[in-house]
């Protein structure tokens, strides 16, 4: 007992002490809005800092990437998260620290009156700052006039791609930031020491962000001249789902077509119903692994490989139809002669030799189709092999000319 109370006068004891009063919270309260007072006070936001010193101000601009959600070759563009940080002196904001004050964290309400750089985002086709649950923004004052400013968008940016080797391709999609109504003579923004930063969980479903390039890229607009910064994002897109999805199931399709040189002359319905089921399935998928793109003008290296299997099922349908051809006229020639003999009603030495010369017709074309399917057999596949080799050297090797 004596020991329980013990213990609950030293937690008592330690809250009186760690604890601030309301007294002192009042005071630092009354002191921020003291600063608070004499900083606006006669402040104009609509001023920039060092308009009448005829100084540029020099705003430092840092990006923390959150997110890259999406990225569409239909539309071309991709969809990001992040937070814009902007660092700049104010020297009208500067006070005197108390109470061991680093920094003033102001309100969204107050955020409206103090001046910040109008940078905006050139190629972006839709942003929205988040405001849920309050708006995302954050500003702090330092003693110094230094004004941190930061605020979390989701923007959409559009970015021009090179499919010609899609889906083996990877893409340069860009970011511009500039100020839209200052020119260099008020506003100079550069990038901050580590311009970009990244989540450490940041993944992309189809790509991988390789590597992030920064560049400083002032503009001139009618004679005057307007800060710009640049950000270059190098994607590699990742081939597994393209593997999967695309390039082993029509790979298997084609396999498939050939498996009617394997059956008999004569099975006409089974391999017809093989080579028009071969055909209708490639061209399904054909159309599917290309409708998410875009109606580009140039031979993408999905068109080469959906166009060449479907040339290979259908040239095995092609093939099918002629050896069906030679059966064909085989069997009128049979039943020509047939009807010649049952007509004639010649001698049985005569009827003999006819019927032998009957023999040497029907094995001559019958052999004729079926050496055609055992060459095709080799043909095909042999064919197949040397477009593959052809097909993935040049297309993990070969770098387009980037477009002028």
């Amino acid at each position: 007992m004596v020991r329980l109370i013990a213990c609950l006068g030293l937690g008592a004891f330690l809250g009186a002490v760690v604890r601030p009063t309301y007294g002192d919270i009042t005071v630092f309260s009354n002191a921020r809005e003291k600063i608070l007072t004499e900083i606006f006070n006669g402040y104009d936001g609509k001023i920039p800092p060092n308009y009448d010193n005829d100084t540029p101000v020099k705003s430092s601009v840092q990006i923390y990437i959150i997110g890259i959600d999406s990225i569409n070759e239909a539309t071309m563009d991709f969809s990001m998260s992040f937070f814009v940080r902007q660092r700049w002196v104010d020297n009208r904001l500067n006070y005197t620290p108390t109470l061991n004050m680093s920094r003033l964290e102001l309100d969204t309400k107050r955020m409206s009156n103090v001046w910040v750089p109008d940078l905006y985002f050139v190629n972006e086709k839709k942003a929205d700052v988040h405001h849920v649950t309050v708006p995302n923004k954050l500003m702090h004052i330092y003693p110094d006039g230094l004004v941190v400013y930061s605020m979390r968008v989701t923007a959409v940016f559009s970015c021009t791609m090179d499919l010609q080797k899609y889906p083996l391709d990877d893409q340069k999609c860009y970011i511009v930031l500039e100020s839209y109504g200052y020119s260099t003579e008020t506003l100079v923004m550069r990038w901050h020491p580590n311009p970009v930063e990244k989540a450490d969980n940041l993944q992309l479903p189809q790509f991988e962000l390789q590597n992030i390039t920064d560049y400083i890229c002032d503009v001139t607009y009618a004679g005057v001249t307007y800060t710009c910064l640049k950000l270059e994002l190098f994607l590699h897109r990742n081939l597994g789902y393209y593997i999967i999805q695309v390039y082993i199931p029509s790979f298997l399709i084609v396999i498939l077509s050939w498996v009617s040189f394997w059956l008999n002359v004569d099975s006409t319905p089974a391999r017809i119903s093989l080579g028009l089921l071969t055909v209708l399935t490639m061209t399904t998928q054909s159309q599917g692994a290309k409708a998410s793109l875009p109606r580009v003008s140039y031979i993408k290296a999905i068109d080469i490989w959906m166009s060449t299997c479907l040339f290979f099922v259908f040239a095995a349908l092609i093939e099918f139809a002629y050896v069906n051809v030679l059966a064909r006229v085989d069997q009128r020639k049979v039943n020509s002669v047939t009807s010649k003999l049952n007509e004639a009603k010649e001698d049985e030495e005569e009827k003999t030799q006819n019927q032998q010369s009957w023999c040497f017709t029907k094995l001559e074309d019958k052999e004729r189709a079926r050496m055609l399917d055992k060459i095709s057999r080799a043909i095909f596949p042999a064919v197949f092999l040397v477009f593959n080799i052809i097909y993935w050297l040049v297309y993990v090797f070969w770098e387009p000319s980037p477009a002028a």
